[in-house]
This record gives C-alpha cells, structure tokens and sequence, in this order.
C-alpha cells in the first residue's frame, strides 16, 4: 500500500467525518435550540460510540491499514470536536460561567467515556456472533 493512497483515504474519511459532524450539529441544535454546545456534545459522543465500534471491529477483523486510516484517523478525527469542546469550554470559563464550563467539560468525559464503552462492548459482542455463524458455516 502507499503513503500517497493512505493520506487520500485519510482526506477522504476526514472530509466525511466533518460533514457528517455539521448535520450532526445542525440536527442537535435545531432538537435543543438556544444551548449551543449540543452539536459538540452529541458529536463527541457519537464520535466516541463509533470509535469504540470500530476499534473493536480492527481487533477482530484486522482491516486493511488504508481502511482503517478512512476510518479512524479521517472519519472519527474529522468528525469529533475535541477543538470546538476546549474552545467552548475556555470561553464559558473566560466570560465567568465557571459552574457551566465544569458542567459542561463533566457531561462530556463521562459521556464519552460511556460511549467508547458501550461501543467497544457492542463491536466485541457482534463481531464474536459473526465468527461464530461464520464458523459453523464451515
């Protein structure tokens, strides 16, 4: 495989991950309209049940790297804001809303933590019920 085939797919990935992260965040924020680190929470915990998924899914499976790069690096890199929650949560903190900034920095690691979880949970058990199918099929 090439360098120059793995940092199209990188671009590739990360051009969709972004654009699937603006729907994302315009669905959010039309759904809770007024509170605007919605699209950045979802985001980041979507981003994080995916990333759990896939990760798991590459244990199992053993992609192809080009594939895995397409994925991980660009999808889930474009698409989860870790930016965008800093910023935001400097500017809640800078302009004095210290009990929403730590509310808000609080909602996402534990978000995110629970999601990767649950991610990682749901590939390792769907991935093992394939093999298993795939090995009484043999």
């Amino acid at each position: 495989m090439s360098e120059r085939r793995l940092i199209i797919a990188i671009a590739c990935g990360g051009g969709a991950g972004s654009l699937t992260r603006y729907g994302l965040s315009l669905l959010a924020l039309s759904a809770i309209p007024g509170w605007l680190v919605a699209g950045t929470i979802a985001a980041n915990i979507a981003g994080s049940f995916l990333i759990g998924l896939i990760a798991a899914w590459s244990v199992r499976r053993l992609p192809a790297p080009i594939l895995n790069g397409f994925l991980v690096t660009g999808f889930c890199g474009g698409f989860t804001t870790f930016s965008a929650f800093s910023l935001e949560a400097l500017l809640l903190a800078m302009s004095g809303a210290w009990v929403p900034a730590m509310g808000y920095v609080a909602v996402s690691l534990v978000g995110w933590m629970v999601a990767v979880w649950l991610g990682w949970s749901a590939g390792m058990a769907l991935f093992a019920a394939k093999e298993a199918v795939a090995r009484t099929k043999s």
